[in-house]
């Protein structure tokens, strides 16, 4: 697996947890989706996502989306 894929797995899975939260638990967990949201527009727009970083400390291999020359 690479950083891409990682990301993109991660994302999916805090946008999940918080519709699931956001139902089962308080519609104030809607806004971890938000969150998740605004990220991922900011990563697509800017290149700068702290999920990739962290993935990339943690071993995964670079993929074309989150390189550290982009």
């Amino acid at each position: 697996m690479n950083v891409d894929k990682a990301v993109l797995m991660f994302a999916g899975f805090v946008v999940l947890l918080g519709l699931a939260l956001g139902y089962a638990v308080s519609p104030y967990w809607y806004l971890l989706t938000a969150f998740a949201g605004l990220n991922m527009f900011q990563a697509s727009i800017t290149g700068f996502c702290p999920a990739a970083i962290i993935f990339r400390k943690l071993g995964l291999r670079e993929g074309c989306a989150f390189s550290q020359s982009a």
